[in-house]
């Protein structure tokens, strides 16, 4: 890196003949007539305008698609020199106001588009009294302003009338043979009067603008590619983090080697394309976002590597090849129509519902690494065990790419006769955990609900069959409380308590409206009379759920807890295969 200076007047040069471009990551450049106006008046000043950072091209940091700053038409075989890095709207306001020889494409102070010319007046500029921004005006495409009540107009729609009221054309001020005709067209009609006032403006305006100096860092082209990201991330004052997923866009589409042989490839599209077939088909994974699939491709890919630690990291993923992804991508794919069957087997049907997204990569990448090895009844029971400790254990919550590595290697290993991994001999479930589950905001809390689907539970109202994927789907069946809110109030039920995963269950509509706010008891009677449901039958479908009938056919509030909550441990042991953690023992 090194801290140069560089005139205005050869950037802008560079910047129009395409020698300096834009990463194609960069986003779009809308600086508002405001912000024009400041910047010119500070060039015009020669006050410092900040720093102005750039990258050689040529590196493994630098291969990004690129493009030209907005407004500027380089020829077809141009090729950038240089990246800018930081500088966007500062460089494109000045390239666009003093070296397009357009309007500037802008907008104005209520954001309606406008294409601007640039004057400065020169009178009020060498006043030292006034305002630079003051002298400073931009006009419409057709240099008229119009009066509007007592604001007075303007008219420069011709060069005699920019004489006539001392505005200078901005863009003319590095082109030295239109100065020179400016100047002398506007100092002939009154020399005696105008030549001191040019010969001032020249001193005071013009050669600050010409004379300008941009203070700018050079970024040597073997500056890695995460280290580029991260610096322009800094840099940038929005203070907007790119995505991964936005910079291998530009990454992928300024593959050279592969353009030339198929055309530019462009990420999005792919990754829509994939996102459409697998959200059709498995409406589950229709939460999906493209950071999860580019994680499982950089894990599968690092997994295949030799000599490569397995890792999903950001800079793990802006190191993905173009050819590392057409590799793997349609690997991920595969093994994601899998993850979907695998989820509809642990009754998990929408992406609402999914415990926790941020464990489909690691799953894909097992499912990638291990192929048809996933699918003998042994395969199977250990990848559900390993999902329900993750999901119960609540392992997934936060960052988690540094759990996806282990994941993947200890999870394939073990499924070909290796050790346990770590992240089963970790996972724990302490019981007073069940009492403050009450939202679908926790994974455990949706994961409970997905194990009593799994146990057949069977709907109060039709009791014909168990509850099916398409009644959760369509929301037929939702969450409800098994003892109503209004009763519990009444009877003074802690919020805690009332509000509990162990005071829910899954109900369809129909069934929860029959109930009403009416004692447990009194809702059970009700049910019989509409549905014409024999008791012994109601009583079978509330064990399905884990309830013992005589507790809500008694109202036994403080009975029925103590009982659902054993048997909800007792379920959530069954399928972690290990002891539930007693109150006093949790770890600290």
């Amino acid at each position: 890196m090194a801290l140069d200076s560089r005139p205005l007047s050869k950037m802008l040069a560079a910047v129009a003949e395409g020698h300096i471009q834009l990463p194609d990551f960069q986003r779009e450049w809308k600086w508002d007539d405001e912000h024009i106006i400041s910047i010119l008046a500070t060039v015009t000043m020669d006050y410092p305008m900040g720093v102005v950072m750039t990258l050689a091209t040529g590196g493994p940091g630098a291969r990004f698609k690129t493009r030209p700053l907005q407004g500027v038409v380089p020829g077809d075989e141009v090729k950038p020199e240089r990246l800018l890095l930081d500088g966007q709207q500062r460089m494109t306001a000045l390239y666009q106001a003093l070296k397009s020889g357009r309007p500037v494409d802008t907008v104005d102070q209520r954001d309606e588009p406008k294409d601007l010319w640039y004057y400065i007046h020169i009178e009020t500029a060498i006043d030292p009294k006034a305002d630079r921004e003051s002298a400073i005006r931009s006009l419409p495409h057709n240099k008229i302003i119009k009066p509007l009540g007592r604001r007075p107009g303007l008219d420069l729609s011709t060069t005699g009338l920019e004489y006539e009221h001392g505005y200078f054309p901005l863009w003319y001020v590095f082109d030295s043979d239109k100065i020179e005709e400016w100047q002398w067209g506007y100092i002939r009609d009154d020399e005696d009067r105008r030549k001191p006032l040019w010969k001032q403006f020249r001193k005071v305006v013009l050669e600050n603008v010409i004379g300008y100096s941009v203070p700018l860092i050079n970024l040597e082209k073997d500056t890695p590619r995460d280290a580029v990201c991260t610096v322009f991330e800094k840099v940038n004052t929005k203070g907007v983090q790119l995505t991964v997923f936005e910079l291998l866009t530009a990454t992928f589409a300024g593959d050279e080697d592969y353009t030339a042989r198929h055309g530019e490839f462009h990420l999005p599209e792919h990754w829509k394309a994939t996102r459409d077939e697998l959200t059709t088909a498995y409406p589950v994974l229709a939460g999906l976002q493209n950071t999860d699939f580019l994680q499982a491709v950089c894990l599968a890919s690092t997994h295949h590597r030799q000599g490569a630690p397995i890792s999903c990291k950001r800079r793990d993923m802006l190191d993905l090849e173009l050819a590392d992804y057409l590799t793997w991508a349609p690997r991920i794919a595969d093994a994601l129509h899998w993850v979907g069957e695998f989820l509809t087997d642990q009754c998990i049907f929408r992406s609402d519902d999914l415990p926790y997204r941020t464990q489909l990569p690691p799953l894909a990448a097992i499912r990638t690494v291990l192929g048809r090895e996933t699918e003998t009844p042994e395969a199977r029971e250990k990848l559900a065990r390993w999902y329900w400790c993750g999901v119960l254990g609540e392992q997934y919550g936060g960052t988690a790419d540094s759990r996806f590595p282990r994941d993947v290697e200890q999870v394939t290993a073990w499924l070909r006769d290796g050790r346990e991994p770590e992240s089963i001999a970790e996972a724990r479930f302490a019981q007073q955990r069940l009492f403050t589950m009450t939202s679908r905001n926790s994974a455990a809390y949706k994961g409970v609900f997905a194990l009593l689907l799994q146990q057949g539970c069977i709907d109060w109202y039709y009791t014909d069959k168990p509850i099916t994927g398409d009644q959760i789907a369509d929301g037929t069946v939702d969450i409800h409380r098994i003892f109503p809110a209004a009763w519990c109030d009444k009877q003074g039920i802690s919020t805690q308590r009332r509000d509990s995963i162990v005071n829910k269950t899954l109900l369809s509509g129909r069934a929860a409206k029959t109930l009403g706010n009416n004692a447990p008891s009194n809702g059970l009677t009700m049910l019989e009379r509409e549905t014409g449901i024999r008791s012994n039958w109601l009583d079978d479908a509330l064990m399905s759920h884990l309830l013992y009938p005589e507790h809500l056919r008694a109202d036994d509030f403080a009975t029925f807890f103590e009982r659902r909550s054993i048997e909800l441990l007792t379920l959530i042991e069954t399928v972690m295969r290990k002891s539930t953690v007693p109150p006093g023992e949790e770890p600290a």
